[in-house]
């Protein structure tokens, strides 16, 4: 029966008015160089925001590059290729998952995938020196190291980055990849699941005040599922349900200034008998415990896809969220949480699911 009460308590989502909270709520670009889109990522440099995505005819495509706009004066450049998959004038592959982060007082790296599809691929990296403006040449990561596979890395309050991975081949397995020299060199963690009881990929990492991490994870299971930490990162507990759907598709999580965690993710679960598909709505919800979570926000609920969130606080705590727009477009939405308490919004989830 707890399985059916947690059922129940996602079916009812109950959120704040939009109006109070969203300060920008537009796309990224307009008749863009490609037919679609999808898979963005977002990151405050100290010159201003620079998002990425990947870009082609279609996914999978080996057109497919990745794509980068940087945001002066509030707005938006237009987007630029900075990475294809082109191995020599006979063969090219498509490229996947970008994702940025910015290095503390160093380069702006955005990692990404390259190769046939998810099974097979390998993880790359370009970095800029300039916050986005020109970028090095392509290089390789490490053999079986992927980079953060679509969401962002965390780094610890010793320096220590976190890289959340995972794989495709031989089971949906996740794993991560450490790095104590700002990543010159990375050490493998895990992996924390085995493919076999829970299929889990594209981790986020939150960070708690007791030194706690915890991760949330895409799953074929239906629900998000979620793992603990209370090493740092170096080795993780049983993989449970936080109590909400997941329709097989990306979500992404920040941890923010004052303690709460933030979740973006399709607030939909099984569909026509299989899970997986529907890819609206889009939700955003918080939680000060990661346990037992509430509704904050729906981002889109009309027909179409609406997927693959990534989601940062900048310096003065405003949420920047970014999306998938049917394929088309990215959305860049902006909140701002000042006037919001925690114990006005309704439970969604209290984390309970056998």
């Amino acid at each position: 029966m707890k399985l059916l009460r947690c059922v129940l308590l996602f079916m009812v989502p109950v959120i704040v008015n939009s109006q109070e909270i969203v300060k920008i709520n537009n796309f990224i670009f307009d008749n863009p160089p490609f037919e679609e889109c999808h898979a963005s990522t977002i990151v405050e440099t100290p010159n201003g925001l620079v998002a990425s995505w990947f870009g082609g005819t279609k996914e999978k495509n080996p057109d497919v590059e990745i794509w980068v706009s940087r945001e002066i004066n509030g707005i938006w450049t237009r987007p630029i290729s900075v990475a294809n998959g082109i191995q020599h004038k006979n063969k090219r592959y498509p490229t996947w998952n970008p994702v940025l982060f910015q290095i503390p007082g160093g380069p702006l790296k955005l990692y990404f995938k390259e190769g046939p599809n998810a099974k097979s691929w390998w993880g790359m990296e370009i970095e800029s020196y300039n916050h986005g403006k020109t970028w090095s040449q392509k290089k390789r990561l490490p053999e079986d190291v992927y980079g953060p596979v679509k969401n962002k890395p965390i780094q610890l309050d010793d320096g220590t980055i976190i890289s959340p991975s995972s794989t495709e081949f031989n089971g949906w397995r996740t794993h991560m990849e450490i790095s104590k020299d700002l990543g010159r060199s990375w050490e493998i963690v895990g992996p924390i699941n085995h493919g076999e009881k829970y299929n889990i990929i594209q981790p986020s990492v939150l960070k708690y005040k007791t030194g706690e991490l915890q991760i949330l994870c895409r799953s074929k299971e239906g629900f998000i599922m979620s793992c603990w930490s209370n090493d740092n990162g170096y080795s993780w507990g049983e993989v449970t349900s936080i109590g909400l759907p997941n329709p097989n598709s990306g979500t992404d999580a920040v941890s923010m200034q004052n303690g709460l965690q933030l979740l973006v993710y399709n607030h939909t679960g099984k569909i026509e008998g299989k899970w997986g598909g529907k890819r609206s709505p889009l939700n955003v919800a918080v939680s000060s415990d990661g346990k037992i979570w509430r509704s904050l926000l729906v981002l889109e609920d009309k027909p179409g896809e609406y997927s693959y969130p990534a989601v940062i606080q900048d310096k003065k705590g405003n949420i920047h969220i970014t999306y998938t727009w049917k394929r088309k477009r990215i959305k860049h939405v902006v909140i701002d949480l000042d006037e919001i308490e925690l114990k006005e919004l309704k439970i969604i989830s209290d984390g309970v699911w056998e």
